[in-house]
């Protein structure tokens, strides 16, 4: 499998009363390779990632943008032994293979279809798209979520970045229980790819739908990861950061508890809050 980290040579800067000290240094940073995702064969779609869980990241693409349903859907994943210029195989193209009798359209693999930074008509007509072709009834879920519990999850998550750790530059995600146990937590490049390695996981793992759990992520809550969450079946979604207006549109609309701005004493619950238990 390819590396998540590489060393790289750098130039540290001190600014100092005396001026700038300079100092060469090799620096670690994380790595970003292209993913290219096949089913059957056929190229749907291709996503900057960094290597690592890529069945997972396949899958949770797959589940999230409505192509698939179930994990059982998939009789097996394989990366093709593609090679780059040096002849050495880079683990960059995972082809699934659907099971039996299933069938799938993958024109609801075109990521633009749902996930466009639109407002207006467009982004009614996307929070419609999602809410119509949701396969879990997210709104009935009748989980209750501690504000204690949830001030806290950002933290545990940020426990679980040893990635991060050594670069400064990976986005995470985690599915927790109510309690505040973390199950999965992945990282990567991108903030959408981090969560689909979590769905990835929950649909490799026959935990579907995920009722009852929250899902914590790094950065800020955009349209596309409460998207993810609804196609998973999450109720909750917890960002340390903010969502977007879209992303609270989405959430309304389709019954998920949106929570922003969660950092120990305080959170900002944006849609959803009659899940929190306030007694």
């Amino acid at each position: 499998m390819g590396r998540v980290t590489q060393r790289t040579p750098a130039i540290r800067l001190e600014v100092t009363a005396d001026g700038v000290v300079t100092r060469s240094r090799p620096d670690t940073v994380a790595v970003e390779e292209p993913l290219e995702m096949r089913v059957d064969g056929t190229s749907i779609s291709v996503t900057m990632r960094t290597p690592g869980d890529d069945f997972d990241l396949t899958l949770g693409y797959l589940l999230t943008e409505g192509v698939l349903r179930h994990g059982t859907d998939v009789a097996q994943m394989m990366h093709c032994l593609d090679e780059d210029e040096n002849g050495s195989p880079t683990y960059n193209v995972v082809d699934v293979t659907l099971a039996p009798d299933v069938t799938v359209d993958l024109s609801r693999s075109e990521r633009n279809q749902y996930t466009t930074s639109a407002c207006g008509v467009c982004g009614k007509t996307s929070i419609e798209a999602i809410t119509t072709h949701r396969p879990y009834a997210v709104d009935t879920d009748a989980v209750r979520l501690s504000p204690a519990v949830l001030t806290g999850l950002p933290d545990v998550l940020r426990t679980r970045q040893k990635v991060f750790d050594k670069t400064g530059g990976l986005h995470a995600a985690g599915l927790f229980t109510p309690e505040g146990e973390a199950l999965v937590v992945r990282e990567d490049v991108g903030r959408h790819n981090a969560v689909d390695k979590v769905i990835g996981w929950a649909g490799r793992a026959g935990r579907l739908p995920l009722a009852g759990h929250v899902l914590v992520v790094s950065g800020r809550a955009s349209f596309e990861l409460v998207q993810k969450a609804v196609m998973a079946g999450i109720p909750a979604l917890v960002a340390v950061s903010a969502p977007s207006s879209l992303a609270v549109g989405l959430a309304r609309e389709a019954g998920l508890t949106l929570v922003g701005f969660a950092r120990a004493p305080r959170l900002t619950v944006y849609a959803g809050e009659h899940r929190l238990d306030l007694g």
